[in-house]
């Protein structure tokens, strides 16, 4: 089985299968491929109708389908030999802790690096900089909350002003970050059950009722992506002389904005590519250190040359 992952995110579609052939019939007109090139469909359309022969043919190939409300994983479709019992879940089930701590120190790393590195892109001549980049790359106990509390306190002086404070209940500017995340979150949900990882076992946050600690983990690095994106909004309404309460909204020209990071220009493992892909790459480093019970495979994204950081 080759293990592409095949979004369908046409508004109305009809999928169905010929002859092998997965068939999608949307307004953009008729479109086939084989199964045999499929690992996973992701399916985001509004209006989608799916053959009961498709979905066996995928099961008989254990191809699993992946059905999105608003982006969001809302229903999963797997052959009966994929729901339970398969090799990723028990390793996942059962990682050391040792191994745990290295993924996520590489995790951290990532994330923290990232921070530093948009911050200092937004404001090089903040007086915080040198202790970001410093803290980012320390090792010291609290240096994920240090680094953030550093980052929240660059961005203010840049976009808002000394009294934002950065959490999900806040007002403000931080609408517009929380749905940021929202789209990273569902982003990568889709990923990880497409390659058939469970989000609920993850690294570092913990599992509670409804919650998605992998999802969470691996999110983390990626934030500081859609950060770059919600203070370029920010800084081209504060040029157009709008109140920070009018850039505030959650606008349909907004959610476009954000949607939009996904197909930003970045690099990852050596190669020039999207933010979408790299959700998918890194993925799929986890999952090959987790078969593997080594962290080496993994590789978090960084930020670096993502062209509109600092703009």
């Amino acid at each position: 089985m080759s293990y592409h992952i095949l979004s369908i995110d046409a508004y109305t579609c009809q999928l169905s299968c010929e002859r092998g052939q997965l068939s999608c019939i949307s307004d953009s007109g008729r479109q086939s491929i084989p199964l045999e090139d499929v690992g996973a469909i992701i399916v985001s359309s509004f209006k989608a109708t799916l053959t009961s022969n498709l979905i066996i043919e995928a099961a008989k190939r254990r191809i699993g389908f992946i059905l999105c409300d608003s982006h969001k994983p809302a229903a999963l479709i797997l052959p009966a030999d994929r729901a339970t019992d398969t090799a990723t879940l028990r390793s996942l089930a059962t990682m050391p802790a040792h191994l745990k701590k290295r993924l996520w120190d590489k995790t951290l790393s990532a994330k923290c690096g990232n921070q530093a590195e948009l911050a200092t892109a937004w404001n090089p001549l903040h007086p915080k900089i040198e202790e970001i980049c410093a803290v980012a790359t320390s090792r010291r106990p609290n240096r994920e909350a240090d680094t953030a509390r550093l980052f929240w306190s660059i961005f203010a002086d840049t976009f808002a002003d000394a009294n934002f404070r950065r959490g999900r209940k806040e007002e403000g500017y931080n609408s517009l970050l929380n749905y940021a995340y929202a789209i990273l979150l569902s982003s990568i949900l889709q990923k990880l059950y497409a390659l058939g990882l469970d989000p609920a076992f993850g690294i570092f946050h913990q599992a509670r009722e409804h919650a998605a600690p992998l999802a969470y983990d691996l999110m983390e690095p990626f934030r500081p992506a859609f950060d770059a994106n919600v203070a370029r909004w920010i800084r081209r309404g504060l040029e157009q002389d709008e109140s920070p309460d009018s850039i505030s909204e959650i606008t349909r020209e907004y959610r476009r904005h954000i949607i939009s990071t996904l197909d930003a220009e970045t690099f990852c493992r050596g190669k020039t590519t999207t933010i979408r892909a790299s959700l998918e790459a890194v993925c799929r480093s986890f999952r090959q250190a987790v078969l593997s019970h080594q962290s080496g495979p993994y590789e978090p994204w960084t930020i670096s040359t993502i062209k509109w950081a600092g703009s």
